[in-house]
């Protein structure tokens, strides 16, 4: 009775040692392929984005005490709300893949104007210009700004959705694309209207 017992506590012992073994690799490939799943092209899109967004954020923010139109205002703190989280979310990614939060992506200088190719980033005297409007002047200055900003966001968007790897990042390019889009066109409704 004991042989015979012998044989089958082995054959358990290494059937569930095999189980234990099978389920501890999947975990561990399953967390390595979510903090892997990322490429360079997501690591500059969200260093990129961040500080692209607190720019944005940091415009936004000036339009509630300077702004005249309740339609800028209104602009203004759906960019700021949509924004300030999507930051929050990119840095998240960034730690969680030992990358450096900060972007190369600082203020245009002061030689340089409205880039509607590019980055979109304003020039510190932009920012200064916009900071010292108020009433109709800001709504326009603002209104041609974030237009510029926006656009330099959609084509980066568009980059991350060609190049990209991370299922998060792209998801979210998708939606700055079509968010901003939509915001662009707003903007030149507006602007029209002034």
């Amino acid at each position: 009775m004991r042989m015979r017992a012998l044989p089958v506590a082995l054959g358990l012992t290494l059937i569930l040692g095999a189980a234990c073994s099978s389920d501890d690799d999947a975990s561990s490939e399953s967390n390595g392929d979510a903090s892997a799943a990322h490429n360079d092209a997501d690591v500059e899109f969200a260093q990129m984005m961040i500080p692209h967004h607190d720019q944005a954020v940091e415009m936004a923010q000036l339009a509630p005490d300077r702004a005249e139109s309740t339609e800028v205002k209104d602009l203004a703190m759906r960019i700021k709300e949509a924004q300030a989280p999507e930051i929050d979310q990119m840095e998240g990614w960034l730690a969680d893949w030992d990358e450096e939060a900060g972007g190369d992506m600082g203020e245009m200088d002061d030689s340089e104007s409205m880039d509607h190719s590019g980055s979109g980033m304003m020039s510190d005297q932009e920012m200064t210009d916009l900071e010292d409007a108020s009433g109709a002047e800001f709504d326009r200055l603002f209104l041609e700004m974030m237009l510029a900003h926006h656009t330099g966001a959609v084509e980066m968007a568009e980059t991350e959705i060609d190049e990209g790897e991370f299922p998060d990042a792209l998801a979210l390019a998708e939606g700055i694309k079509s968010t901003q889009e939509a915001e662009i066109a707003e903007m030149e409704t507006l602007l029209e209207d002034l």
